[in-house]
């Protein structure tokens, strides 16, 4: 009897040893996954629209780190932030004096181009405004009165004046629209004729292998906007809004933001590669005045309205009816509650 309870005591005993020990290795391969997947965390990159968050992690050697800055530092932008344990003693942006100029000219010529992509959506406002206009006064049933002897008279000239009003808001959005491809080519000119002359900062710390993170901001534009109109055939379409990485990242994790640098817009992850591109929002958009081409070539019209409380900006998009593709056209961009004709061929 005794022998029993001893074999089964040792037994019992190896069970709980051998879980306590699945125990311990499980919970080390969870950590070794966490620290790994915190190490890679710390080091990104966030494509805004208009600018470029970067952060990264690093170690001081000796009690001091260099570190090489993107082009296009926007200033008052660069925050470093001591790791536990970790005291800053100084901070130190380094570039030459020629640097500084291309610098600066790019924090302009960037906020240029926001001024533009709001004289955008403000056109967008002017024509929602004239096309109900025109629609109005055309809609209009003529009443001779006193004060109006010809009243199909004052209706052509109301129409005619919406129709001008809307063929200026066109004509100054199509000017708009080949300055910010002006700036955008400008902008990576200077960029191309300040390599090098590249930032850097140099950060010294205590203890000697103290760890600090940094963040700052550039002027660098690393997506370009692409869509996909798929329509429902049931009045509506969506449009899928995706981002072509074109900006350097290194080996650093990329966040794709389709709002401005200066806004807290929610980021979106992907896998780092230039080139490629990542899906940020899909839109369910009303759709209206639906046109079908006849024939071997594909044609098409219509007017989408933009419900959400976002501004999509211009970009080209494919264009999809039940799920076969048509061919390419180019979205102008819609501000949140307008509407816009699109076309496909001619």
């Amino acid at each position: 009897m005794r022998n029993t309870i001893s074999i089964l005591t040792q037994k019992n005993n190896r069970t709980r040893a051998e879980g306590n020990y699945m125990r311990i290795k499980l919970i080390c391969i969870c950590l070794i996954a966490f620290s790994t997947s915190s190490a890679f965390a710390e080091n990104r990159t966030t494509f805004y629209r208009d600018g470029a968050l970067h952060q990264m992690e690093v170690a001081a050697v000796k009690g001091a780190t260099d570190l090489p800055l993107a082009d296009g530092l926007l200033e008052q932008s660069l925050k470093v932030f001591p790791a536990p344990g970790t005291t800053i003693l100084g901070v130190d942006i380094r570039r030459s004096e020629a640097g500084r100029t291309p610098d600066k000219e790019l924090e302009t010529l960037a906020e240029q181009r926001r001024r533009l992509e709001d004289r955008l959506q403000a056109l967008e406002t002017r024509e929602a405004i004239f096309t109900s206009a025109a629609k109005t006064q055309s809609g209009k049933a003529p009443r001779k009165s006193k004060t109006n002897p010809d009243p199909m008279q004052a209706i052509r000239q109301g129409t005619d004046f919406a129709i001008a009003q809307l063929e200026a808001v066109y004509t100054a959005r199509r000017r708009t629209n080949q300055e910010i491809h002006k700036i955008d080519a400008h902008i990576a000119k200077t960029k191309k004729g300040s390599r090098s002359l590249a930032s850097s900062v140099r950060i010294a710390v205590t203890p000697p292998r103290g760890k600090v993170t940094i963040h700052y901001a550039t002027a660098e534009h690393g997506w370009q906007p692409e869509y996909n109109l798929y329509l429902n055939g049931d009045g509506t379409a969506r449009l899928q809004l995706s981002a072509k990485i074109s900006g350097k990242s290194g080996e650093h994790q990329v966040l794709v933001s389709s709002g401005s640098i200066f806004d807290s817009t929610p980021a979106t992850a992907m896998t780092p590669h230039a080139g490629s591109s990542a899906i940020l929002a899909s839109y369910k958009l009303p759709l209206t005045d639906e046109r079908f081409g006849d024939g071997i070539f594909n044609k098409f019209s219509g007017t989408i309205t933009n419900p959400s409380m976002e501004y999509l900006p211009p970009g080209d998009s494919g264009f999809y009816r039940n799920g076969v593709y048509l061919g390419k056209f180019r979205f102008e961009g819609l501000s949140t509650g307008r509407s816009r004709v699109i076309s496909l061929g001619k």
